[in-house]
């Protein structure tokens, strides 16, 4: 695949966030220096606030190496597909001891990864609100139900996640269905597994309201 990004920089530090996260997302890139001229296939210019100044392209993106690189990969991923804004954003999730997460927006997964606590999932999910405006986005949280920490991990995201935001119960039976001898193993059937729960339909949750939801929606997916 012909790389669309290229990553401009002379500082050390910022271009290893920077080009670890492109990896981690599977996005090729070049490598260039700021001086250097700028490829016709090139997008997309990564570099940071003191190196821009440098750079002629239409389209260039800052860094700074004390911020958070995922936000900086979201950036990335939206600015490729062309997007301002994306119409509709999915959150998968796969709630256990090693907690699958997928973000689909407009149809195509722009993140996946697995969270290894409560505290980490938690905030995985708010950090998608950094890069994606809730009240531009139609945005829906989709928690899968087959261990009972899915109870805890509804009223959390409940509790901090913006009002526009709509959530949603699972049922997951099946979701983890021909993962067992995927590559990878273990962690990456968790992030399959979040996919797929964001595929299916699910309960909508009532924000901000009891658990008798829950236990409503448990008794009825037990019973199906």
């Amino acid at each position: 695949m012909k790389a669309r990004v290229a990553v401009a920089t002379v500082n050390g530090k910022a271009y290893f966030f920077i080009v670890n996260e492109l990896w981690k997302r599977k996005i090729p890139f070049l490598s260039l220096i700021p001086s250097e001229s700028i490829p016709a296939q090139i997008k997309l210019v990564v570099t940071t606030p003191e190196e821009k100044q440098q750079i002629t392209h239409p389209k260039i993106l800052t860094y700074d190496s004390a911020s958070d690189p995922d936000i900086m990969g979201s950036e990335v991923v939206k600015l490729l597909q062309g997007k301002a804004v994306y119409e509709n954003v999915t959150v998968g999730v796969d709630p256990g001891e090693v907690t699958g997460l997928a973000v689909v927006a407009d149809s195509v997964t722009i993140n996946a990864e697995n969270c290894f606590s409560a505290e980490e999932t938690l905030n995985s999910i708010k950090n998608i609100f950094r890069t994606v405006d809730a009240s531009k986005s139609a945005v829906t949280v989709k928690i899968g139900n087959g261990v009972p920490v899915f109870r805890n991990l509804v009223k959390a995201l409940d509790e901090s996640l913006p009002s526009e935001v709509a959530l949603e119960i699972v049922n997951e039976a099946g979701t983890n269905k021909h993962t067992r001898g995927l590559k990878n193993g273990r962690g990456l059937r968790h992030i399959v597994s979040a996919l797929r729960i964001a595929e299916r339909q699910g309960h909508i949750y009532s924000r901000r309201k009891t658990t008798t939801e829950l236990d409503s929606w448990e008794r009825q997916d037990a019973a199906s």
